[in-house]
């Protein structure tokens, strides 16, 4: 066995023994010793294999995979600019906490600064988004037994354990650079790893880190910090689905009302103020009913109206966060709590408190606009009714894939996801960390494949146009069960909601914000062997939907761009008028 295929090998074996079952590939020739032993890792049952053409692409998929299944993902590039594509899911990866194992081939460390092709100085190249890094010789001739597997092997278990967060309970990406040295791929006559280079017979990792004690696992005598104030608003961001569940069951038991974003998972939406976003726009009616306390758990990276709210100079926030640092972009906290305060008081009771006079004039003002937006429907066509007609097309068990631009806002004004209502089920994913558009085709992909079941995204088309390379799927790749709904407003819809969509600055809008592209999204997907539906009523996107996705698909809505910001700010007037009747 060359010195080459003997380190692929090894590094592949302990990261399968390290819990990575899905690996994403993007080829190249000197990432080929990777290549062939992921071939053997996926014959023999270990892993599964992904190939992409296209690095950004894969980084999102590895991403996406890691989303759906709480585990760390592998994605594999060769040297030079390979590596660089790797960064905007890197960066995404670290700002949401996501374990993803970068593994970037390169060339001989001898050749870097020498001019010689395709070779940067890959390490370091994420700078401080990753967790940990590692510069790897490529070696010269295979260890012999005196040094044998640990060195190589040990290498991998850091990386685990730092992707995991298992120690630090701070989990994102990692980034391991990897030398090889020619011949690059294996002998004819291979006769398979060298006994002294094998694992643990047992197939357990070569180090076995333990982790640290979940907070939950706490005593329950232990006395929370997070003192009871009655008036306190709870506003829960971007938090992984159990701690979003956690969050809610310890304000019910405190009896405060609940404002959360769209991904703090299913059963922690149906403990939540219903449109409580678009409640918070009602700026007379919070004047009224200010909370004394807001307490924020999780990233809040959507609403303006909650960034408002939290601004504001009679109320007090504070943070609760199981990291090692906290959300507070506004410098306003005046207090952060641990998890394990929310946890210790959760283990003393989890059961909900009375509502208190200020807390139900809460509830019932949601419940009051949720009617009221029921009754009064959303206009045809417009990005917020495609968001609701999505939504409520989905299974109760639904999976749904927001892009970061107008559709998950959309869906977050839209959507009641009042007490009761099935589809408050659904689970929403999207990418928070930096909220770019970025691949959210791959990411959209990699959760289906991940969680092995059928799949809706909604993105813009600008979104879903900066990662067309996301239905590049080759003949013998797992393929996802995703539905891609497209609302087309041919642009940057977004900017028509904000600042430079006022009408007094329409002057340039068009070319510098608006950004129409005019293309055919039709003959993409024939392009690419996508089937495509177009579609111009909510009762025909609605039978779409509901049409359980069985393959690639994409579904096109067009929408007027010049709606948007009018129908925004007749629901905002709707909420002011129902609240404060």
């Amino acid at each position: 066995m060359n010195p080459s295929t003997a380190l692929a090998s090894v590094l592949v074996d302990e990261l399968v023994r390290g819990g990575v079952r899905e690996v994403v590939l993007a080829p190249g020739s000197r990432s080929a010793p990777f290549a062939y032993a992921l071939l053997a890792a996926e014959a023999a049952g270990r892993v599964r294999l992904h190939v992409r053409v296209d690095e950004r692409s894969a980084g999102f998929l590895a991403l996406g995979l890691a989303k759906a299944t709480g585990a760390p993902v592998a994605v594999v590039t060769t040297s030079g600019t390979a590596v660089a594509n790797l960064h905007p899911a890197v960066l995404e990866a670290h700002h949401a906490g996501v374990p993803l194992v970068v593994l970037s081939a390169d060339r001989p460390h001898e050749l870097r600064g020498t001019g010689a092709n395709q070779t940067t100085q890959q390490p370091g190249l994420f700078a401080g988004a990753v967790r940990w890094q590692a510069d790897l010789p490529a070696p010269e001739v295979v260890p012999g037994e005196a040094v044998g597997r640990g060195p190589w092997r040990t290498l991998v278990v850091r990386a685990l354990a730092a992707a995991t967060g298992v120690l630090a309970g701070d989990p994102g990406p990692v980034h391991l650079d990897v030398a090889f040295r020619d011949p690059l791929v294996p002998d004819l006559d291979d006769p398979g790893l060298p006994p002294h280079l094998a694992g643990r017979p047992d197939g357990t990792p070569w180090t076995e880190v333990r982790p640290r004690l979940p907070e939950t696992r706490r005593p329950a005598g232990v006395a929370s910090s997070v003192e009871h104030v009655e008036r306190t608003l709870v506003v829960l961001g971007d938090v992984p689905a159990v701690g979003g569940a956690e969050a809610v069951a310890w304000a019910a038991s405190r009896g405060y009302p609940v404002v959360a974003e769209p991904f703090a998972g299913p059963s922690a939406r149906s403990g939540t103020l219903p449109h409580g976003p678009l409640l918070l726009t009602a700026t007379d009616w919070v004047d009224a009913h200010a909370p004394e306390r807001v307490v924020v758990v999780g990233r809040v990276t959507l609403a303006r109206p909650v960034a408002a709210l939290l601004r504001r100079p009679d109320v007090r926030v504070e943070a609760v966060t199981a990291a090692t640092t906290w959300a507070d972009p506004s410098h306003v906290a005046a207090r952060v709590h641990p998890w394990a305060a929310v946890a210790a008081d959760l283990a003393q009771s989890r059961e909900p408190a009375p509502r208190g006079p200020w807390a139900q004039a809460w509830d019932d003002a949601g419940r009051r606009l949720a009617d009221a937006v029921a009754a009064e429907g959303l206009p045809w066509p417009s990005g917020l009714a495609v968001a609701a007609t999505v939504h409520d097309a989905l299974p109760a068990d639904g999976v749904l894939v927001l892009g970061s631009s107008n559709a998950v806002r959309d869906l977050d004004l839209a959507t009641a996801g009042r007490p009761g209502d099935p589809h408050r089920g659904v689970r929403v994913y999207a990418n928070r960390g930096l909220a770019g558009i970025d691949g959210m085709v791959s990411t959209a992909a990699g959760v289906a494949l991940g969680l092995g079941r059928p799949t809706h995204a909604l993105l813009g088309d600008l979104t879903f146009l900066h990662d067309a390379n996301g239905l590049l799927i080759g003949p013998g790749e797992p393929r996802p069960d995703l539905t891609v709904v497209v609302v087309n407003d041919d642009g940057g819809g977004i900017f028509t909601t904000l600042e430079p969509g006022a009408p007094e600055r329409s002057a340039g809008f068009e070319r510098v914000f608006g950004t129409p592209t005019g293309t055919d999204l039709a003959a993409l997907c024939v392009a690419h062997g996508v089937t495509y539906t177009l579609v111009d009523t909510a009762a025909a996107l609605a039978d779409e939907v509901r049409r359980l996705p069985a393959g690639l698909s994409v579904v096109e809505v067009r929408v007027d761009r010049g709606t948007h910001r009018q129908a925004h700010a007749d629901l905002r007037s709707l909420a002011a008028r129902i609240v404060t009747a």
